[in-house]
């Protein structure tokens, strides 16, 4: 089971390092990033690059195996990806979303790829140069619902290609994978729209191939380092064997291939619940600094009725923020373990996305004027905590899957 004694010597070196990084290479730029829409964190980038290829990138982002035996990780890997994206996004989460090699599309070439695939498209991210990939499922009138997705995919019997039509949105990465570096994404097509889920399939669409066109580059609230596109197919043709999974559409039921993709969300949804920990952690201390500075000491262990309000405010801060944060640990110990894990990544991812907004709001609001402008980083972090409870399932949706986990029932009985 999940040992609080000690943390073991892998993990307590990387914070270390993740530490240093986020005390020394991300909040001294933060504020800078965050004005400069758009512009790339180069030097975070490079040396997260090198750092990653000289101590092993799973120590510190999300990096799935490129040898295509992601039974051979070691065990605690989720974990430790855990404690360095909570470190990386204290420093800025925008800027953590910037970081090379791992991301949503190899994760999913890892969940659904062949050993060939796996090999074919993740030994590349341990190229000299850094790159990025990315993962397109949303489109204009299929957000959380994947089997309303409209991207047309169609096989060429004459050149044996798959021909793609259609349009993605909200892709994170989406520019650094395929202009910026020599990436690729990942695309979520359907086969036969009458088939729902079970036509579903995607497809690796390498950096410069023709017919894929970024139509829309969005400006956002929060993690404004992060880039986040629209994607536009036409006629975006795509080697047989770059697609994932079964090309047989089994009628009535889901694919194996549209089943691992999914797994993807059960690894991944405890680690941004990780990212949002940072950023709730990063407002937590800091209202906690701001406060000492006048004076203010929080009395722990007292009851509560002889505490001011202010008090009671934070600890109740305190008291969120350490029990989500059991709850991804309790998810990524499952994910390092093998065993299913659907019902604790939904909940941490949840519970997180709700926590890191109540206590960065709750932050602003303390400190009322100071919150608010742009002396601090508060208001910053305010902005960057929403995208937690929307992205990679949104809060009802991930509320949805729990209930549906908890109650036994499938996703046609319970929508």
């Amino acid at each position: 089971m999940i040992s609080f004694d000690k943390q073991s010597d892998k993990i307590q070196q990387t914070q270390m390092v993740v530490r240093t990084v986020a005390e020394n290479m991300m909040r001294p730029v933060s504020r800078q990033m965050d004005e400069d829409e758009g512009a790339i964190p180069w030097d975070y980038i490079n040396f997260m690059h090198t750092a990653m290829k000289s101590m092993g990138a799973a120590s510190l982002v999300p990096q799935p195996e490129s040898n295509g035996t992601a039974d051979k990780r070691p065990r605690a890997t989720y974990q430790l990806m855990a404690h360095n994206i909570e470190g990386l996004s204290w420093g800025d989460a925008g800027m953590y979303l910037c970081t090379p090699r791992g991301g949503l599309g190899s994760a999913a070439v890892e969940a659904a790829g062949t050993p060939e695939q796996k090999k074919k498209f993740l030994s590349r991210l341990n190229e000299e140069d850094p790159i990025f990939t990315a993962m397109a499922i949303t489109e204009a009138q299929a957000g959380s619902d994947n089997s309303a997705i409209q991207c047309r995919a169609a096989l060429d019997p004459g050149t044996n290609e798959w021909v793609l039509n259609g349009e993605k949105i909200f892709v994170t990465a989406g520019h650094k994978a395929m202009v910026d570096t020599d990436g690729f994404v990942v695309v979520w097509a359907t086969l036969d729209p009458e088939a729902g889920r079970a036509g579903i399939r995607s497809f690796v669409i390498e950096a410069a191939t023709p017919g894929i066109k970024i139509t829309k580059k969005e400006k956002k609230l929060g993690i404004r380092s992060s880039d986040t596109v629209t994607f536009t197919l036409e006629d975006c043709r795509v080697p047989f064997e770059n697609m994932l999974g079964d090309p047989e559409i089994k009628e009535k039921q889901e694919t194996k291939g549209f089943k691992s993709a999914m797994q993807t969300f059960n690894i991944t949804r405890p680690l941004v619940a990780a990212s949002a920990i940072g950023v709730a952690r990063a407002a937590l201390e800091e209202l906690k600094r701001l406060l000492a500075g006048q004076g203010v000491e929080i009395r722990y262990g007292l009851p509560r009725q002889k505490l001011t309000n202010v008090e009671r405010e934070v600890i109740d801060m305190d008291c969120m923020l350490r029990s989500s944060w059991l709850l991804v640990l309790k998810a990524v110990w499952m994910s390092d373990n093998g065993q299913p894990n659907a019902l604790e990544a939904a909940m941490s991812k949840l519970h997180a996305g709700e926590v890191v907004t109540k206590i960065t709001q709750k932050a602003v609001e303390i400190l009322g004027p100071l919150g608010y402008n742009r002396e601090l980083l508060l208001e910053k972090w305010f902005r960057d905590a929403k995208i937690n409870d929307i992205f990679e399932g949104t809060g009802q949706i991930n509320r949805l899957i729990a209930a549906r986990q908890l109650l036994g029932y499938s996703g046609a009985e319970l929508r």
